[in-house]
């Protein structure tokens, strides 16, 4: 038998979060010409899997019942018969945005409108034991790396390698200066990315404790944005000359991208890559002009930049960090509320045994 959790609505995931511990699993026998049969063995959590589950969910309406979640790392159990890029066997992970890829292609950027009918919103997602998924839904996974780490990939490092590697002729690498904030999976991976590429890296923290696992990771400086309410002067105050930095990762929307407009150099590129943070005023669009910067939004990455970064991953030796805390497929209602509650480092992961 196989397990899943499904969204009986959109209430909040205390509310709507439904655990199934016995139902059918899907059949070789029923796959379509394009689809991919898939045992899952782990999967991830994104600040999106919480908006989707909430009646405040501004990206429209789901049909349920849904399986949520859009990250996951499984292993191939069959094909069908139009399928040529896997076989039984091969290890997988999942892409968010699998309908994009079928209509424009694998190199197709994604918007806030293509995340409607991608993974755990519009398709069936990860919170399950078995699923199955177009073939344009999957990639191979790193061969480097392990269930728990390759389920964090699907979002937050293609996120994270978009930001870094995404605008030709500005990729990051020595000599390029990258500040990230706070501890969340975007960030960690950027972090973890940009030090692979030789880039030196500050990030934004609000404690010893975690500083101390920033710098552990590659960070070469932590400043506080607890004691520091003026964290992108400061932080600008650490680049060669005070310069400013060739990369801002702003991960808090309007609470933190005076901030981060205040610490990018001048043709920087300021990516906007979240909205974790408070509702505050909005930041006027004009406030670039008086930066003089590049301020680019961008939503995960398409399905030959998540190759890149898996060939990369496999390259460099490097290992996505994880939450110190593991959760099995049962406990995923404890998942997300550590999410919620901004307990975790890097990612929340869910072990699928």
């Amino acid at each position: 038998m196989a397990r899943q959790w499904v969204l009986t609505g959109q209430e909040g995931f205390e509310t709507s979060l439904e655990y199934q511990p016995d139902i059918s699993k899907p059949s070789a026998h029923d796959l379509g010409p394009n689809e991919v049969l898939v045992r899952i063995y782990a999967a991830s959590l994104n600040y999106r899997d919480l908006k989707i589950a909430s009646p405040a969910n501004f990206n429209g309406a789901i049909v349920p019942p849904l399986v949520p979640a859009c990250d996951g790392a499984g292993m191939v159990g069959a094909v069908g018969s139009s399928v040529k890029e896997f076989s039984p066997g091969d290890r997988v992970v999942t892409h968010l945005a699998p309908k994009k890829v079928e209509s424009h292609g694998d190199n197709a950027p994604l918007g806030l409108p293509d995340s409607r009918p991608a993974l755990g919103q519009g398709l069936h997602g990860t919170l399950r034991s078995h699923g199955v998924f177009s073939e344009y839904a999957l990639v191979h996974a790193p061969t480097s790396l392990e269930w728990l780490p390759a389920a964090t990939l699907t979002c937050t490092w293609t996120t994270a390698w978009n930001a870094l590697f995404g605008l030709k002729g500005k990729e990051a690498g020595p000599g390029s200066w990258v500040l990230v904030q706070g501890t969340g999976g975007v960030s960690i991976a950027t972090l973890q990315l940009a030090v692979a590429a030789g880039a030196t890296v500050v990030a934004t923290t609000s404690n010893d404790e975690k500083a101390a696992r920033l710098k552990a990771l590659g960070a070469t400086h932590v400043v506080s944005y607890r004691t520091s309410p003026a964290w992108g002067d400061e932080a600008r105050q650490l680049t060669p000359d005070g310069r400013g930095f060739d990369f801002v990762i702003d991960i808090g929307g309007n609470q933190t991208l005076s901030q981060s407009l205040a610490a990018v150099r001048v043709d920087g590129i300021v990516l906007v890559v979240g909205m974790v943070g408070e509702d505050t005023a909005p930041v006027p669009l004009y406030t670039a002009l008086l930066h003089t910067c590049i301020v680019r939004g961008l939503l995960a990455g398409s399905r030959n930049q998540f190759r890149e970064v898996v060939r990369f991953i496999d390259e460099k030796g490097i290992v996505p960090e994880v939450d110190e805390v593991v959760f099995e497929l049962a406990e995923a209602k404890s998942a997300y509320r550590r999410l919620q509650e901004k307990k975790h480092f890097a990612k929340v992961v869910i072990r699928i045994d």
